[in-house]
């Protein structure tokens, strides 16, 4: 999995690019296509857990071979509550 950091928005020191992509490698990370009738080009949202245990969720772009992340921040109590409440239900 290939990310462009390349003149990214997100404030990299407070969350590393490590940490981000290790989000996407969670094995229990839900990515959504979030229901947008104005937007131009798809975004995705991930819900995953770095390799630290931080809950991260992350809006992104993807061309199928890159991702490109626009927007990340820890997860909300609310999040991090749907996520658990997903991955009980695919096991």
């Amino acid at each position: 999995m290939d990310f462009d950091w390349l003149d990214t928005p997100i404030d990299l020191k407070a969350l590393p690019p490590k940490e981000i992509e290790e989000s996407f490698e969670d094995p229990f990370s839900l990515r959504i296509l979030p229901d947008t009738v104005h937007a131009t080009e798809a975004r995705y949202f991930n819900l995953g857990k770095s390799m630290g245990g931080r809950p991260l969720f992350t809006v992104f772009w993807t061309d199928g071979k890159s991702y490109r992340a626009i927007f990340s921040r820890e997860m909300t109590p609310e999040e991090v509550h749907f996520y658990d409440r997903k991955n009980s239900e695919m096991t």
